[in-house]
């Protein structure tokens, strides 16, 4: 099985921002954490806080892969686009966000991703990137 991770603006700043919200580990060291908790999963991962190279990236691998964790973080409630982009491509994708979006600002409280998402895990942490994994293990 073969997954991406892809993540958008800022959380490059992973255990440097917010860390009462987001945690104090980089998203580099957990994601070796996450593949050798999942050693029978083709993990990979993607970050960018382009929008248009993230619209790249899931055009790429749509095709390709057997699933996409997407954390579009601020893109998720702005970029119809993202979403246009999630809806074209083939391959099935969960929309995960660290924090509980719904427990935040209104504004983050739309999602342009997760009409066209198989689902949404929120509010765990990183866990919930796990969960995500978990989630196309049972699925796929």
């Amino acid at each position: 099985m073969k997954i991406i991770i892809i993540n958008g603006p800022n959380l490059n700043l992973l255990g440097k921002r917010e860390p009462e919200i987001y945690g104090s580990i980089s998203f580099e060291n957990y994601f070796e954490t996450l593949k050798a908790q999942f050693p029978q999963v083709e993990l990979h991962y993607f970050q960018s806080n382009i929008e248009g190279e993230l619209i790249n990236k899931l055009q790429e691998i749509g095709f390709l892969f057997d699933g996409i964790i997407l954390n579009a973080a601020a893109y998720t409630h702005t970029s119809i686009g993202i979403g246009d982009a999630v809806k074209s491509i083939k391959t099935p994708v969960i929309e995960v966000h660290i924090s509980n979006v719904t427990a935040r600002e209104p504004f983050r409280h739309t999602s342009f991703i997760a009409p066209n998402a198989v689902g949404i895990i929120a509010g765990f942490g990183l866990n919930s990137y796990n969960l995500a994994v978990e989630a196309f293990l049972k699925m796929l």
